[in-house]
């Protein structure tokens, strides 16, 4: 069976954005986007892979065997546009796009090429029904922490 790519690992995601993105208001704006996920989500921002930037984590089987984990929400600061992967197959979400701004879908996330083109208020809402999604259908992370804790720790760290 293949092993997945995009796994955790130990870089560092200021150092990654710094080193990673040319466009200074693209790195302002991944900023933005990590102190939001990590509110929302009450966890830290991990890399996942070599460029996604990834909050907390759940665990999926399929009914063929493969196995792996990915965060509950994630974003990637692609040089053309931001990859937003925060969607799940729910009727909620489905509305949420129609409300979102402006956008491209791709099969599994949505590219967003600044944050002005898109209601960050209804992103917030497709994040929340995405990890709610996950906490019902997979052993997810987002059962095991204490939210307060985590989102006044990153506040500290991202602002």
């Amino acid at each position: 069976m293949p092993q997945n790519k995009t796994v955790e690992t130990e870089v560092n995601v200021t150092n990654f954005i710094n080193s990673y993105v040319e466009n200074e208001q693209k790195k302002e704006e991944s900023f933005k986007l990590i102190s939001l996920m990590s509110d929302w989500t009450g966890f830290e921002p991990k890399m996942w892979g070599s460029a996604i930037i990834g909050f907390g984590s759940y665990h999926y089987k399929y009914e063929s065997g493969h196995a792996g984990d990915m965060p509950l929400i994630s974003f990637s600061p692609r040089k053309s546009a931001f990859s937003l992967y925060v969607f799940s197959p729910t009727e909620e979400t489905q509305y949420l796009l129609e409300e979102l701004g402006k956008y491209r879908m791709g099969k599994s996330c949505i590219y967003v090429k600044e944050l002005s083109d898109i209601h960050l208020s209804v992103l917030e809402k497709m994040c929340r029904s995405t990890i709610e999604y996950l906490s019902k259908h997979h052993e997810c992370a987002c059962r095991k922490t204490k939210p307060s804790e985590a989102k006044q720790k990153n506040k500290q760290l991202w602002g």
